[in-house]
């Protein structure tokens, strides 16, 4: 008897013991926290190089912006917490003036679209500790001047000057309208495609303000009813240009701040005016402009004091040209910019007269970020796909292109925050094993000095979850070999079948496929996995960091490529002998939710079942900067147009499908599904659709992605 209990005892162990390792991940523990990461928020460098600030929250809630030393990493000082600030409960974010003695503190911010914010903003004084609130009222991105004395902002579409010193505002421009005319900040499309919400800068003495001015009358307007919680909706309406129709009229202006006198700059025949930055030399702007199909750009130096408009170069392709953040000047304004018109974004150097010096960096890899340059030891400082297009890695080289030097290259991805003068530099690495880690290194030499932080804790908790690898891979498909990973369930067995759930997003120069740390739809796809589901992604042709022509392969012709590789590896992938070939399913959102509903149409014969997520469903109804860069306008293109919309071949659809989309959706309207389900109401199909109502492109608040979520999780189980 006793031999038995104890046996009896010894089993129950066991079974807990596995039980607590193999707790299964769900959606509810994915997006209430339980794998958030650690990390180093809002990460400045000092000006001497030898020390960074973090904002940071203290155990009482308050937020605080303290200064670490780089050598021993020890806290130095807090430089203000807002338990110390009068009526300021909390600040979400800082900026340093560029004498740092003064900070920039945001608070009570709220959303716009994408990137544009509202919000209160105060000036705090670091030595003596003083706080001067901006504005009454919520305003648009302040900047401090040099001198440090007044503050430029935009407000109800208007530039004005805040000065500190006798605390009066001057109203800079008078013609804004909502709607019709924007100084100093951008309309939507160039939010949303050119990833820039300020649209005014200071230059380097203070003395002029340039600025862009949007008139924005003859573009449509898109209206969206927000339900609310009142009796009656709203209609909520904003300018939106669909592909062909009407931008915003771009121009160029220059305040100065001594006359009080604004000039209108001629910069010709400009269409799009992306960039606008101030060189070293205080009376010059550099320029680039766009023409409509977007591969004409022309790179300008304006003259402030004399109005003239000087060409430095330009740059042509058969397809488009991309616009980056990729411009320094060095101390004669003298620039290194990248390119990839050698069929590989690099990186050149070009003299102040945009005569070209030479190429710095060559090979059949892409830089995929630019960190600068020290002058003082003839250093470029990238990160690039040289460790293979999954991986990142951090290097050197000098300006003439010798003595390329290795940082930061272990498999995986690093990426750099080098200290002011280029001294240190902080490494956050990360792979599909390892979680993100914080390292010290000196800059010359790539060493690592010191370990900052990791997330050797939520690397524990995991032990006590189920979780399958990612195996990562390349699948011949259509004479390319694509980049996979593929993840099985944790107690695979080969003899079995298991279903295949495709993901993928496939936008163009887009990558799915990383070595990098989990993202929460990964945590997702854990869940399918220990249910049972082999999951897979694959970048298709399209994406990016192949070089150019791989990427621009899909010009004209929006996702029918995509498409074709998606279904051919479905069918390659099907012949593996573990693959029930008759359960075959794909998801994606946004871009991927336009190739999950094709694949699903186009390729009846392969997949069984697809969820599209906000899906563009017609390109026609997609705004002009993204659509007509891949597509032109429609009234050139009205084949690429219509050929790969699946509103034209609804008839198609033999499988399971779920169409999910927010009703306040800016981005990618709801338009976009309201049509695909009346044109498969039409075709007598029957399918399943959500929905969401009031919410944006992300589809997110209080506890909308954990229906979601789990909502398509139920979709997969009961139909794959």
């Amino acid at each position: 008897m006793k031999k038995l209990n104890i046996l009896f005892f010894l089993v129950v162990c066991c079974v807990t013991s596995s039980f607590a390792q193999t707790q299964k991940i769900t959606v509810e523990a994915i997006y209430q926290g339980a794998f958030r990461t650690e990390g180093l928020e809002a990460l400045r460098s000092m000006k001497n190089g030898k020390q960074y600030t973090i904002l940071n929250v203290d155990n009482l809630g308050n937020t605080t912006v303290d200064k670490y030393d780089y050598t021993t990493l020890a806290k130095v000082e807090t430089i203000v917490s807002s338990a110390d600030l009068d009526g300021i409960q909390r600040f979400s974010s800082y900026e340093f003036t560029s004498d740092e003695s003064k900070l920039l503190l945001a608070t009570e911010v709220e959303p716009i679209f994408r990137h544009s914010r509202l919000g209160i903003f105060y000036v705090y004084d670091i030595a003596s500790k003083s706080l001067t609130k901006i504005a009454s009222t919520k305003i648009q991105e302040p900047v401090i001047a040099p001198n440090g004395k007044q503050v430029a902002y935009v407000a109800d579409n208007n530039i004005y000057l805040f000065d500190m010193t006798t605390n009066t505002t001057k109203q800079l421009t008078t013609d804004g309208v909502k709607n019709k005319i924007i100084n100093g900040v951008t309309d939507w499309v160039y939010e949303e495609e050119f990833a820039f919400v300020r649209a005014f800068e200071w230059n380097a003495d203070g003395s002029k303000i340039a600025f862009l001015r949007f008139d924005e009358t003859n573009v449509p307007e898109f209206s969206m009813d927000v339900y609310g919680t009142e009796l009656y909706p709203k209609p909520y309406v904003f300018k939106y240009p669909k592909a062909g129709e009407a931008n915003s009229e771009i121009s160029l202006h220059m305040y100065d701040v001594q006359s009080g006198s604004t000039t209108k700059i001629d910069v010709g025949d400009a269409y799009y005016i992306p960039r606008i930055k101030w060189m070293n030399h205080p009376d010059h702007l550099s320029v680039q402009t766009l023409n409509r199909h977007q591969n004409h750009l022309k790179f300008y130096d304006v003259n402030a004091k004399r109005n003239e408009v000087i060409v430095l170069l330009e740059e042509k392709d058969a397809a488009y040209v991309d616009i980056t953040d990729n411009l320094t000047f060095l101390a004669d304004d003298s620039f290194i910019w990248t390119s990839e018109k050698d069929g590989w974004n690099h990186i050149y150097l070009y003299n102040s007269d945009g005569k070209l010096q030479n190429q710095i960096t060559k090979g059949e890899w892409e830089v995929t970020q630019y960190y600068g340059y020290d002058q003082n030891e003839d250093k470029v400082y990238y990160q690039s796909t040289e460790n293979g297009s999954i991986n990142r890695g951090v290097y050197s080289i000098e300006s003439n292109g010798k003595r390329k030097k290795s940082l930061a290259v272990t498999a995986g991805t690093n990426a750099a925050d080098f200290s002011a003068d280029f001294t240190y530099f902080i490494n956050t690495y990360s792979s599909a094993d390892v979680p993100y880690t914080y390292t010290l290194h000196k800059a010359l030499s790539g060493k690592k000095i010191k370990d900052i932080k990791d997330n050797s804790k939520l690397l524990g908790r995991l032990k006590n979850y189920e979780m399958a690898s990612k195996e990562f891979s390349t699948l011949a498909i259509n004479g390319n070999d694509l980049n996979m990973y593929i993840i099985k369930p944790k107690n695979f067995d080969a003899s079995k079948k298991y279903p295949l759930l495709l993901y993928q997003y496939s936008g163009p120069g887009s990558q799915n496929v990383a070595n990098k740390w989990h993202s929460a739809n990964d945590y997702w796809h854990q869940i399918l996995a220990s249910e049972g589901y082999v999951v897979a992604c694959i970048d298709g042709r399209g994406t990016g960091f192949k070089g150019r022509d791989f990427k621009k392969v899909t010009y004209m012709n929006l996702v029918k490529y995509e498409t074709e590789d998606q279904i051919a590896a479905a069918e390659k992938l099907s012949e593996l002998p573990y693959i029930d070939a008759a359960r075959t399913g794909i998801w994606g959102w946004s871009f991927g939710g336009d190739m999950a509903t094709n694949c699903l149409l186009k390729g009846n014969s392969v997949f069984e079942t697809a969820i599209a997520v906000a899906p563009v469903t017609s390109w026609r109804f997609y705004d002009t900067v993204y659509t007509e860069r891949f597509m032109r306008t429609p009234a050139e293109n009205p084949d690429g147009y219509d050929d790969n919309s699946p509103l034209n071949y609804p008839e198609l659809l033999k499988g399971k499908f779920l169409l999910i989309h927010g009703s306040g959706d800016d981005n990618v309207h709801v338009q976009n599904s309201m049509r695909m389900i009346e044109a498969l109401v039409q075709a007598n199909k029957q399918f399943d659709w959500a929905i969401y109502p009031d919410k944006n492109h992300g589809i997110y608040g209080g506890n909308t992605r954990i229906q979601l979520f789990n909502k398509m999780t139920n979709f997969i189980k009961t139909n794959l």
